[in-house]
């Protein structure tokens, strides 16, 4: 493969948003093409993998690249990988959904891609056809990706194979405890990579129970869980109606579904149930918050991170409001400073912290005195 060119990656500025496709179907492009170009972006150039794709590219270089995964030649994870040790680039994955097909999104994730869309093996035609698959949000989210955030994020995450976390039978019992604090997370776009880094600092003993929504569709949310609880301390679920939340537990709502906080006599469980999407999404940052605020008012701690538009914002608001403390993540770190912005914007945050600082955040401020709502 011929070396990439080292110009600066160029800013947006007013203009649209310059996309590049790669994917060996010449029908996806067509119809992805297409669909950006409803929504607003530019489709700059198209190749059928990245050998064709290259020279094409370095005459033009584009904002972001739509990248499939399985291609002749050279496949999307290769090139994935090399991008973004030479010319970094917002990258947006297209998977199917399936096991093998969340299994290489996160392995993409881990590689330096912002986002990813997902596609069926089945009805590909109507997929790229409905307004609701998400192409043109996760192309533009892309667009505005801090590129430095990102590469930071690579930089800092563990070296590959290393060994997976072993748990004393002595710490799953004293983990079974009621948690006094409920820790409610909210993240999309540089979602994945980022609450890596909140992990890392966050021991099994001495965590309250956290709740969290990642932006994610069905089956890679439990993908996510799983990985998440092989690499770090915290015991990492993909969360079922009922699951309580205790110390040392990390809940994630799974995708396609809202979770709420309720509160069961002395005990905080989840309710995992159907609904409409809210701010576009299913699981909803806002759902969840809000639920934690009248279920667990001061008694909860909320943290808005990286992502794209304002899911989120309204519910840490409302938290603040009844007596939680609050923070948000950063400009510098975020990978995409949409929902934190949002949500200082609204008035709804007590600390603004860059990534690294989250989880001493979580440690120092569950055992800070309980804050007089409103």
């Amino acid at each position: 493969m011929p070396e990439l060119p080292r110009r600066p990656v160029p800013a947006t500025g007013t203009r649209p948003v310059r996309a590049f496709l790669i994917d060996d179907s010449a029908v996806v492009r067509r119809f992805m093409a297409e669909k950006l170009a409803a929504g607003g972006v530019e489709v700059i150039g198209t190749a059928g993998d990245p050998l064709f794709a290259m020279p094409k590219m370095s005459a033009n270089w584009p904002d972001v690249i739509v990248l499939d995964v399985e291609m002749p030649r050279m496949d999307g994870l290769t090139f994935l990988r090399q991008l973004m040790n030479e010319r970094p680039t917002p990258v947006v994955m297209c998977s199917t959904l399936t096991e093998k097909g969340c299994e290489t999104t996160m392995a993409a994730l881990d590689a330096g891609a912002v986002g990813f869309v997902t596609k069926p093996k089945e009805g590909l035609r109507e997929f790229l056809t409905d307004d609701g698959n998400g192409l043109v949000a996760a192309v533009k989210a892309a667009a505005r990706a801090n590129v430095a955030a990102a590469a930071s994020l690579r930089s800092q995450r563990p070296a590959a194979g290393s060994a997976p976390v072993i748990r004393p039978p002595a710490v799953q019992q004293a983990m079974s405890r009621t948690t006094d604090r409920v820790v409610a997370i909210g993240l999309s776009t540089g979602g994945v990579q980022s609450i890596e880094v909140v992990l890392r600092g966050l021991g099994r003993t001495t965590t309250p129970g956290i709740v969290m929504v990642q932006h994610m569709p069905e089956k890679f949310t439990a993908s996510l869980a799983a990985r998440l609880d092989s690499q770090y301390d915290l015991e990492v679920m993909e969360a079922k109606d009922g699951d309580r939340v205790i110390n040392g537990r990390l809940l994630i709502a799974p995708g396609g579904r809202h979770m709420r906080l309720l509160r069961s006599g002395a005990q905080y469980v989840v309710e995992v149930k159907d609904g409409p999407l809210i701010n576009h999404h299913r699981p909803s940052v806002d759902i969840l918050f809000k639920s934690v605020a009248q279920s667990a008012g001061r008694n909860a701690l909320g943290i808005i991170l990286t992502g794209m538009g304002n899911d989120g914002a309204r519910g840490l608001l409302e938290m603040h409001r009844a007596g939680a403390w609050t923070a948000a993540q950063d400009e510098a770190t975020s990978i995409v400073y949409g929902m934190p912005a949002e949500a200082l914007r609204l008035g709804g945050v007590d600390d603004v912290l860059p990534l690294g600082r989250v989880a001493e955040w979580i440690h120092s401020t569950s055992h800070r005195p309980l804050r007089t709502p409103g």
